[in-house]
């Protein structure tokens, strides 16, 4: 028989819960963020009364939209990871490594709790 543990207590899920709940809340406001950053040019509507062509701007602007958007999307997989996270939390499956099935350390889960790999399993992919 062996003493090796298989899930994390319910102390230890209600802990990391916490955590992941925080990084939810604030990822939604940087998300939020981002995203009035790159629907709101804050340029307070002038662009069609101004005469001069202002092409090196405009090409400014689009790159930094593209920019804000590829943030935006990054922002929301990183959401919906965490989300997917709280779902195993609730499961009572948070922390099992989906390779080895053994426990991803509670430090690696502090820092990433949306891993769903331990750093062995992580090191096997390489």
């Amino acid at each position: 028989m062996t003493d090796e543990i298989t899930r994390y207590s319910d102390a230890d899920l209600a802990e990391f819960k916490e955590i992941i709940q925080n990084k939810i809340q604030k990822a939604q406001a940087d998300l939020d963020l981002i995203k009035s950053a790159y629907m709101n040019d804050l340029n307070n509507g002038t662009d069609d009364t101004s005469p001069t062509f202002k092409a090196f701007e405009e090409g400014s602007e689009t790159m930094s939209k593209e920019a804000n958007s590829q943030l935006a999307i990054r922002q929301e997989k990183f959401i919906r990871d965490l989300k997917n996270a709280l779902f195993r939390v609730e499961n009572k499956t948070y922390g099992i490594c989906k390779v080895t099935g053994k426990l991803i350390g509670k430090e690696r889960l502090k820092i990433v709790p949306h891993a769903t790999m331990s750093i062995e399993a992580k090191n096997l992919q390489r």
